[in-house]
């Protein structure tokens, strides 16, 4: 199935299972998790999805499950491969313990979870990628694509072999109006832009009411308070969250939400019912100039 939302599962350490049977609960049909224990807890999000299908009536193929093979300098020092092993390898065994470790025998979609370096692509990018489409000709996989590229490497890696990506993954930020030249450039090339971080890279221009987002205590004095989306939360009756996600929505983005709250979880779901005018999506695009 392919899913409006994915539940961001980075960040939550021994708190993951109960996230994801949260997110589950709440309505979500999407994970998104990540083969990188520095960051994620890829097995506890495994034990989350056996307990769903026990006790939530939910099947596998009711659910959209992502994981991510992350090079050796993003791991921390417990690795799921061998890195003494090629490129080739360590991909091959990163997949199979992901398999393993969220109990399936496929996966939707498998990302490259970031390039070797901030600018370009050196050959051992090309062997992941090469690697990882070998994996969706095999079946092993339905979708693949990459995660924290520049436009630059999403161009040169959208040549690279006959599998192009479905998907790229990116941190998300209003200063780039919402990372428009790459949500434009999967608009030409049928791919679809996971936009993270929506909330929590876009803090100063969100308004004055956040105390917490996602379990991060932000003073209150770190706000600008936005009067234009002010003015949106009364014409809409949303609250800012809801307002940035069914922006997400309105220009075809797959958005993550990785909140720890079980309220917010439901309340960033809850945006079906409205749609934003077009002037209103082009306030909430331009939000980071809407001061200079």
């Amino acid at each position: 199935m392919k899913p409006q939302f994915l539940y961001g599962t980075a960040w939550k350490k021994s708190s993951t299972k109960q996230c994801v049977l949260d997110a589950l609960k709440a309505g979500y049909r999407g994970i998104d998790t990540a083969n990188q224990l520095k960051h994620y807890d890829e097995k506890q999000v495994g034990l989350a999805l056996f307990e769903a299908y026990q006790t939530l009536s939910l099947k596998r193929e009711d659910l959209f499950i992502q994981t991510k093979y992350t090079f050796q300098h993003g791991q921390g020092d417990i690795l799921p491969y061998d890195p003494h092993a090629s490129i080739k390898k360590q991909v091959e065994q990163s997949f199979s313990k992901s398999l393993e470790h969220l109990q399936t025998s496929s996966l939707d979609s498998f990302l490259l979870h970031g390039p070797m370096t901030q600018q370009g692509l050196i050959d051992e990018d090309y062997e992941a990628w090469e690697t990882i489409q070998d994996l969706a000709a095999k079946g092993q996989v339905k979708e693949i694509g990459v995660s924290n590229m520049n436009l630059a490497q999403l161009k040169e890696i959208y040549q690279l072999g006959s599998i192009k990506p479905r998907y790229i993954q990116n941190r998300c930020f209003a200063q780039l109006k919402w990372d428009k030249e790459i949500r434009d450039f999967c608009s030409d090339h049928d791919m679809i832009y996971q936009g993270f971080s929506l909330l929590t890279a876009n803090l100063k221009y969100l308004g004055g009411e956040f105390r917490e987002v996602d379990s991060i205590q932000i003073p209150k004095a770190f706000f600008e308070k936005s009067h234009a989306l002010s003015l949106l939360q009364e014409k809409y009756q949303k609250t800012i969250q809801q307002l940035i996600f069914r922006f997400a929505l309105d220009c075809s983005m797959l958005p993550l939400t990785g909140t720890w709250n079980y309220e917010h979880m439901k309340m960033n779901l809850e945006v079906q019912d409205f749609k934003l005018s077009r002037e209103d999506f082009e306030l909430i695009e331009n939000i980071a100039f809407q001061n200079l």
